[in-house]
């Protein structure tokens, strides 16, 4: 099931988007469902990675040790 969405951009990205829509043969709304899906795994991680830097019980590893356990 669909839910539409209403926003509004600054003319600028609008142009943008619309370019890359006739570029790509595709409609703005697919562009827009694939950002903002991108969007939100980024924002998940960010969200993981700062649950473990405040997690004191997980060990924070430097990068010289990083590079010692695997060998490099």
């Amino acid at each position: 099931m669909s839910t539409a969405v209403s926003i509004r951009l600054p003319s600028v990205l609008a142009k943008e988007l619309d370019h890359i829509a006739d570029e790509t043969d595709r409609p703005r709304s697919f562009h827009i469902q694939k950002a903002l899906e991108s969007y939100i795994e980024d924002f998940a991680d960010v969200q993981i990675a700062l649950d473990r830097l405040r997690d004191h019980k997980d060990p924070v590893v430097s990068s010289r040790e990083m590079r010692k356990s695997l060998g490099l």
